[in-house]
Order: structure tokens, then C-alpha cells, then sequence
């Protein structure tokens, strides 16, 4: 829940106060470190669960970063206020960016950074006798320990998805479009037998597989998700059948067909591919389409 400034009198010009005059002195020092902290701590977090937020898996994880997002920078903008009151000036920082190497990594971290923003605040709440303060830090205790159990949540949903590897030669069952809106690789084999392959692919913003032909080879590609546009023809600058697809729809491509498929929507074009007979080894994984590129050209 967005809580929005306090609304109190500024106790640092408040008529009769001595709070202004005193606060520098004692713990109010530690306490006005803890709440630069809390503003790092926020500007770090709302950095990290943007970031998080447009490379989530699903539409599910995506709406849970942006909920927390909007209450992390409602946090924000109090603690930066009440600097502001407290001192007369705006708080001086550096964020310091946290890296992650996976969407798991990501959210590992991020329940990390809740955890230590509750030790923050919880800090601050302790140290100081300002009610207005205490009852912003308290909210904000109960928030971050909500959000801790949000990600954690995440985290654990996360680690039981599909393992996306090459199961090819034995049998095999699994939900397809699950594992292809999870897929985030320019294509991963999924199943390569001695007659069929199944890869997963997905298609940057923009992107587009890059014109080719299987001389040999018939395929299918089913859209999960995104929208692109299908190009086709007998020669590789006569692409003269030309059709609009998106999510559900289905592409049959002719063995000895030039072809291409080019991402036109605004996020990536994740869709599968069936080979008959196999088209790449067994275990593919390209992680780009530059990857793939230099894979066909050795």
C-alpha cells in the first residue's frame, strides 16, 4: 500500500520546538545515517525489481515486481522527505546496482536486499522517539517483510519450473507452452530423436530468425506468445508469400522453402519448432542468434 508524506509540522522550524536543535545530537546522528541508508537500500531495490520486472518469465512474476515497485518508491519518496525536513538539505548517495546472472539469481538477491532493508528499518524504529518516524519505519518493516515472502514465493515456484535440456530418444511428456514461454534462448533443443527434433526458440524485439532453407527437411513452428510475420518462397529474393501470426498460431514450412520469421510485436516472439527429419545435433543451445550464426558457420 502507497503511503504518501507525512503530514506534519517541519519539527526542525516548528514554533517552541527544541526537536530541530537537538536532533544532531545523541543517536538522532545514527538515525539520520540509518534513514540514508533506507534511502539507498530503496533506490537500490526499485533498480534491481525494474530490472527483474521486464526480464520475468511470466505475466504473474511481472505483476508482483510492479506492485512492489510502486509501494518501494512510495518508501522512497517518504524517506527522502524526511531527510530533507530533518536536515534542511537532500540526502547525497550513490546506488550501488546489483548485478544478478539469471532471473533465480535475480530473485535470490532481491529477497536478500528485503531482508537487509527490514534490518534498516526495523534499526531506525528502535533508535528513534520522532512518532512520525516510527510509524513510517514500522509501515515499512511490515512491508518489506511481506515483500521478503513475495519473492521467496517466486523463488520457490521458480525452482520447481521445467529444466530445459534435450530430452531426445526417450519418452517424454511436457506442458509445451509452459516451456516455451520459459525459454529465453534463441533456441534450445528440447527433444531430438532419430526422425523428429522439438527446439524452442525466442526472438528478440525487432529480430527475426534470418533468412534460410532446409532443402530436406519440412517444419512447424507454433506461436506461444508475441506476433511476427512469416516470409516464403522458392527463392531467397522472391519471398512472395507473406502472412501475420501470434499467439496459437501455426506455420508449415516446406522442405526446400526459403524462409524467415521477424518479430514485429513489442516483447519477444517465443514459439516452437518441429523438425522432421532433425535439423541441429543433439543438446543445441544457442543463447543468441549470433551464437547460432557462428554455429553454422563452422
Amino acid at each position: 500500500m502507497y503511503y504518501g508524506p507525512p503530514m506534519y509540522q517541519n519539527p526542525l522550524y516548528a514554533t517552541g520546538s527544541t526537536y530541530g536543535s537537538n536532533f544532531r545530537s545523541g543517536n538522532n546522528e545514527q538515525v539520520l545515517e540509518s534513514i540514508v541508508n533506507g534511502i539507498k537500500g530503496e533506490a537500490a531495490a526499485i533498480d534491481l525489481y525494474s530490472r527483474l520486472a521486464e526480464s520475468a518469465p511470466d505475466q504473474k512474476h511481472k505483476n508482483t515486481f510492479l506492485r512492489v515497485l510502486e509501494e518501494e518508491k512510495g518508501h522512497f519518496e517518504q524517506f527522502t522527505n524526511f531527510y530533507s525536513t530533518l536536515t534542511g538539505k537532500p540526502p547525497v548517495y550513490e546506488i550501488d546496482e546489483i548485478a544478478f546472472h539469471s532471473y533465480q539469481d535475480g530473485l535470490e538477491k532481491a529477497y536478500k536486499a528485503k531482508v537487509d532493508n527490514y534490518e534498516i528499518y526495523r534499526q531506525i524504529y528502535l533508535l528513534t522517539q520522532h512518532s512520525p518516524l516510527q510509524n513510517v519505519f514500522a509501515r515499512a518493516c511490515n512491508d518489506e517483510a511481506s515483500h521478503a515472502s513475495q519473492i521467496r514465493l517466486l523463488a520457490s515456484n521458480q525452482e520447481s519450473r521445467i529444466e530445459l535440456k534435450d530430452y531426445g530418444k526417450e519418452p517424454f511428456v511436457v506442458n509445451i507452452d509452459e516451456a516455451t514461454k520459459q525459454n529465453n534462448t534463441f533456441r534450445t533443443a528440447l527433444w531430438t530423436g532419430n526422425h523428429l527434433q522439438v527446439t524452442l526458440m525466442s526472438i528478440g524485439v525487432g529480430d527475426d530468425i534470418g533468412l534460410e532453407i532446409h532443402p530436406d527437411v519440412d517444419q512447424f513452428l507454433r506461436v506461444e506468445e508475441g506476433e511476427g510475420f512469416v516470409q516464403m518462397g522458392d527463392r531467397k529474393d522472391r519471398l512472395d508469400f507473406e502472412a501475420r501470426v501470434y499467439d496459437d498460431y501455426a506455420i508449415m514450412l516446406p522442405a526446400g522453402k526459403w524462409h524467415n520469421v521477424t518479430n514485429t510485436g513489442n516483447k519477444p516472439l517465443k514459439l516452437y519448432s518441429i523438425y522432421a527429419p532433425p535439423e541441429h545435433p543433439f543438446g543445441t543451445v544457442h543463447e543468441t542468434k549470433a551464437d547460432a550464426v557462428a554455429a553454422e558457420e563452422m
